[in-house]
């Protein structure tokens, strides 16, 4: 369980829409989260590797070196 204070704005916009469709709040906030989530954890995940990469701990390759891992080089 989890508690969120939210803006007045927001709690109103929230009140409006639910008050419109017939849905909860809850219905609306748990959408909200679950269509971002994957965004944020990409987000972040990427955000460690780019610090990584800075660091010179993550190796990185040209699309060339690549391309010969692969078989690709034309």
């Amino acid at each position: 369980m989890i508690a969120v204070r939210l803006p007045t704005e927001i709690e109103t916009r929230l009140d409006a829409l639910a008050a419109a469709t017939g849905r909860t709040k809850t219905f609306y906030v748990r959408e909200a989260i679950l269509k971002h989530l994957d965004d944020l954890e990409d987000y972040y995940l990427a955000a460690e590797v780019v610090e990584r990469i800075r660091k010179g701990q993550e190796r990185t390759l040209s699309l060339d070196e690549v391309e010969r891992q692969l078989g690709l080089e034309g």
